[in-house]
């Protein structure tokens, strides 16, 4: 289990402090702070709201939003400046900013990676239209529209506590409506579905809806058959891992290899064998003006000789939840 459970987490910690010393800017003031939730998580962890809550605020120009992560599943508060190269959460700016920072388009500011109670306040000492990003999740977005002083506001802060718990409880319940169409809990054969997930777009920008579980959690079969694994999950990425977790997540262990139609395949021996499927997840969208994108690792296989009982995890998201077993009969 990886602090967090979240992506390569093992290469958070040891580059934080390397990363995270950067330059105090100068003090700001700020006239007004109104405050934002990141994530949203059912109370068993298994469903996340991947989305800034609300991800659309307007402010007035020198006024601060304190974002409060309230999901175990890690965040980043990250605003990037204009055609800047996205990093990942490990490298943020590169490096990460301190509480307080002013963001006013010339500059990235971001956080390190963040969990649950966690706290950080950004200052907006100029007008403009800025993109709030999270640097774990490439769907999930927000905009502050900061105005001149002179220019009413549409909303108050009961608006935006308003419009978060509401779309927090409407995105969990949309996701119990789909572990339920998918049949979570149920054996259909030999098939295990890993993850079903949802990308919604608002005004403010888009958000992903993922079920961090194996929606066919126990599968009872054969010695000598395979089980075979595909992601639902629209964005997030998942592992099927055996055994000892291995340093590098993102690919297969050394026993793993691919079948003729692209799946990940492997072969278990013991209860004690350890295998790792490597990430599976859904290729990204194509988009105009850049290369295609390679076809997605949406499948493994493991082939099971001996009879007994197997307990695998997904090494990203254990810590919320998400395991499975196999029961092999003879």
């Amino acid at each position: 289990m990886k602090l967090a459970n979240s992506i390569c987490y093992s290469l958070v910690f040891p580059s934080l402090l390397a990363l995270a010393v950067l330059s105090v800017p100068p003090t700001v003031q700020a006239q007004q702070t109104w405050n934002a939730s990141v994530g949203a998580e059912s109370g068993d962890m298994g469903r996340q709201v991947l989305a800034f809550l609300p991800n659309e605020i307007w402010i007035h120009a020198g006024d601060s939003v304190t974002w409060t992560v309230v999901t175990d599943e890690p965040h980043t508060v990250t605003f990037l400046i204009a055609n800047q190269i996205r990093n990942p959460f490990n490298v943020g700016c590169p490096g990460y900013s301190p509480n307080n920072s002013p963001f006013d388009g010339s500059a990235c500011v971001s956080t390190p990676p963040m969990v649950n109670g966690e706290t950080f306040t950004v200052i907006f000492p100029a007008t403009g239209n800025f993109k709030l990003s999270c640097l774990f999740h490439e769907n999930m977005q927000g905009t502050i529209h900061v105005l001149d002083l002179s220019q009413s506001l549409p909303h108050d802060q009961a608006f935006y506590d308003s419009q978060a718990k509401t779309d927090s409880k409407t995105m969990l319940r949309d996701m119990l409506r789909d572990m339920e169409d998918s049949g979570h809990g149920n054996q259909t054969g030999n098939a295990v579905t890993v993850g079903v997930g949802e990308v919604e777009a608002t005004g403010g920008g888009t958000r992903t809806l993922s079920v961090v579980r194996f929606m066919q959690k126990k599968v009872t079969i054969h010695k000598g058959d395979t089980v075979e694994w595909t992601a639902g999950d629209v964005i997030t990425p998942h592992t099927i891992t055996f055994g000892v977790e291995p340093q590098d997540l993102f690919d297969p262990s050394a026993n793993v290899t691919v079948d003729a139609d692209g799946a990940r395949h492997a072969v278990i021996n013991s209860t004690s064998d350890s295998v790792h499927s490597g990430f599976i997840q859904a290729a990204p969208q194509d988009r105009i003006g850049l290369a295609q994108a390679p076809l997605g690792v949406t499948r493994f296989r493991v082939t099971f000789s001996k009879t007994g009982v197997y307990h695998y995890i997904c090494a990203l998201h254990d810590g919320l939840g998400m395991k499975g077993r196999v029961v092999v009969l003879p």
